[in-house]
């Protein structure tokens, strides 16, 4: 398996987070997270990232537990991460956060195929062509959140982990958002996503997961979820 979660246990303080957790996600897969607030969804990709040491459990990916790197390593790996709270450098221009994700995967201005990682990221948002020079502080929520992807992006990451991409965006940008994870999946990233927009998430979606308090519930194709409302109801509703 490509990315494997394997009894997974997180804690806040003495709070359980994550108890025995397990997923695993397969090359070329987009696989959604999905549960109510409060499950542990945005606490499992900060452990997959070494965001947040666990007390047990493994993280194989391609084939090696890295369940004890740091955060840099992580990434250096080939994992990206989108944080639920963009994370852009607001004082930053939007090229020079481009450049920053794309010390990841150790390019430098003029260098290495830099300008066409760059290109890529304007081909697929091209708002952000428009306003390169421009802080990325003074961008709308919707054009930090195409930042944020596209910085990740600059990494070449091999798994995307996508935290809530289109939380708080107008319909017409989560519209823009969900194409764009498609087009990255489709050009051979796959993708982890954690998503409260769940038309988004099942029209993406290869497999899902849905999460109980810390631990998964159900595990399935997305057709295998929409003929199961109690399922439904027990993981997802209100």
């Amino acid at each position: 398996m490509f990315l494997e979660v394997k009894g997974l246990d997180a804690y806040y303080g003495l709070s359980h987070v994550l108890q025995t957790m397990s997923l695993n996600v397969g090359r070329g897969e987009i696989v959604g997270l999905l549960g109510r607030n409060g499950m542990g969804k945005s606490t499992t990709l900060k452990s997959i990232m070494g965001l947040i040491r666990s007390k047990s459990g493994e993280i194989i990916f391609q084939g090696k537990n890295i369940v004890k790197l740091p955060p840099h390593r992580v990434a250096q790996a080939g994992i990206g991460y989108v944080p639920e709270e963009r994370r852009i450098f607001p004082n930053l221009s939007v090229e020079d956060n481009l450049e920053v994700g794309s010390f990841v995967a150790q390019k430098q201005r003029r260098g290495d195929g830099y300008q066409q990682d760059v290109d890529r990221v304007f081909d697929l948002f091209p708002v952000l062509q428009i306003r390169a020079k421009q802080k990325a502080g003074t961008l709308s929520g919707g054009e930090q959140q195409m930042l944020a992807i596209g910085r990740a992006m600059m990494g070449h990451p091999e798994v995307l982990l996508m935290d809530e991409p289109t939380e708080g965006l107008a319909p017409i940008l989560v519209a823009e958002v969900r194409n764009s994870l498609a087009r990255i999946n489709q050009a051979g990233t796959t993708i982890l996503l954690v998503e409260h927009n769940i038309k988004v998430a099942m029209s993406l979606a290869h497999r899902v997961y849905l999460m109980g308090k810390g631990h998964i519930g159900f595990e399935g194709t997305v057709a295998e979820l929409e003929a199961r409302p109690d399922v439904r109801a027990k993981y997802l509703e209100v």
